[in-house]
């Protein structure tokens, strides 16, 4: 099998290194692809944002299937052009694509579904923007959730006690000429579901949870992602078949019936509330950087099961099986990162790294003409570990972390710390994806 992956981040990098591990493994190609995927795949210098040529790559490698990573290209209707062409693609159509592309649409899909989420007001302008905080967070006395309508690259969300922040922040957007979603806050532990998906049916894949604070502790801005586990051995045993029953499922029938049925990941977004599940968010596709976790684990063959859903019939794959051992990813960023991430700085230790046993996944890298790896974007790479309990896959993950050299570079040293100690579960509400 031939496939073409579209994107160039750390999840581009987690999806290849999987395919990579089919047997037999397929002759893998992405557009643009970075550093590290070039060692798996052959990579072509066609940036994310050009659709139709990525829909012209496509045809002259007469790929078998095309997998798209980011949201972008998906809500632009990428995935319709290579349908088009006659293309097996793996990513919902830009119709279906809105449940990430619009949260007051999916808030409109959630209650005709029936589907559990938070309480929420949209606002186009001002007097709704105040109006709308007093009622979805009436006393104050918990954060305030405001959320930009469309996509935002995980930077559209502020979640804070700071009343005058939030409004600031609406402000910001509403004046812009956009709108925001004001939400209720939900308490307890996030948990971030992949489902599979194929028009009717829903294979759910292993629960992860990522850190989106950029400091130990929970502490600091929000970020694109610092780290993620998995299994979660917290979590209720039954929470996946919960899911998928009462989010999933419902979702994706009600999609098809409005005409726009969804075939791709649907990412659930979850808190575990005292009064049950709550959707957060949903995305139309796979997360970073739960994905580098969620695919460690994945046992069974990824390729048929991405290639079944894209020919809308999961029944013709294998059910996902699971590997015992947990996983671990720790995101080593750039200095100054999340604000002004620094860029063009070197990149040493990556081979020294993986000696360790973890491996290194590359999100924002670059060579230079001279062969020299540089940090070219905010979340520079992922080291991952794995081992018998998530303790021992977080000692591999972090001595991995401790030979990588990158100056002023910044990670987290808790990842999964909590859970490894059965101390209990990190709680809140966090950013988007």
């Amino acid at each position: 099998m031939k496939i073409l992956v579209i994107g160039s981040g750390g999840r581009e990098h987690a999806i290849i290194r999987r395919l990579a591990a089919d047997s037999p493994a397929p002759d893998l190609h992405a557009a643009p692809g970075n550093p590290g995927i070039a060692a798996l795949a052959t990579c072509h210098e066609v940036t994310v944002g050009d659709l139709d040529a990525q829909v012209e790559l496509a045809r002259r490698l007469e790929v078998d299937l095309v997998v798209v990573g980011p949201e972008a290209p998906l809500v632009a209707g990428l995935a319709d052009r290579l349908s088009e062409a006659g293309i097996p693609a793996f990513g919902p159509t830009a119709a279906a694509a809105m449940l990430e592309g619009s949260k007051s649409f999916a808030k409109e899909v959630m209650a005709s579904a029936g589907v559990p989420t938070a309480a929420s007001v949209t606002a186009n302008d001002e007097d709704t923007l105040v109006a709308g905080l007093d009622r979805v967070n009436p006393l104050g006395d918990v954060p305030f959730v405001v959320k930009a309508d469309g996509l935002a690259a995980g930077k559209g969300v502020v979640v804070t006690t700071d009343r005058e922040a939030a409004l600031a922040h609406g402000r910001a957007v509403v004046v812009a000429g956009g709108s925001v979603v004001l939400e209720e806050y939900l308490d307890g532990p996030e948990v971030s579901l992949f489902c599979v998906c194929d028009g009717q049916r829903v294979v759910p894949l292993a629960p992860a949870q990522d850190f989106k604070r950029a400091l130990d502790g929970d502490k600091g801005p929000n970020t694109g992602g610092m780290g993620a586990y998995s299994p979660l051995p917290w979590a209720p045993e039954d929470l996946v078949d919960e899911v998928v029953r009462t989010v999933a499922q419902p979702t994706v029938d009600e999609m098809a019936r409005r005409g726009t049925p969804f075939a791709g990941i649907l990412y659930c977004g979850l808190a575990l509330t005292a009064r049950g599940v709550r959707v957060v968010e949903f995305n139309a596709r796979f997360g970073d950087p739960e994905t580098q976790v969620v695919l460690e684990r994945l046992a069974s063959p990824f390729g048929e099961l991405l290639l079944a859903a894209a020919r809308g019939d999961l029944r013709e794959a294998e059910a996902p099986r699971w590997s015992d051992d947990a996983a671990v990813a720790v995101v080593v960023a750039s200095a100054g990162y999340p604000a002004e991430a620094r860029l063009g700085d070197r990149i040493t230790g990556i081979e020294d790294a993986e000696t360790t046993g973890a491996h290194v996944l590359h999100a924002g890298t670059a060579l230079r003409e001279d062969g020299t790896l540089v940090s070219s974007g905010g979340r520079v790479l992922a080291v991952v570990g794995t081992g018998e309990d998530l303790q021992a896959a977080r000692q591999v993950a972090m001595a991995g972390v401790e030979r990588i050299v990158l100056q002023g570079s910044l990670h987290r040293t808790d990842i999964a710390l909590v859970a490894a100690r059965n101390e209990g579960v990190e709680g809140g509400q966090n950013d988007e994806r």
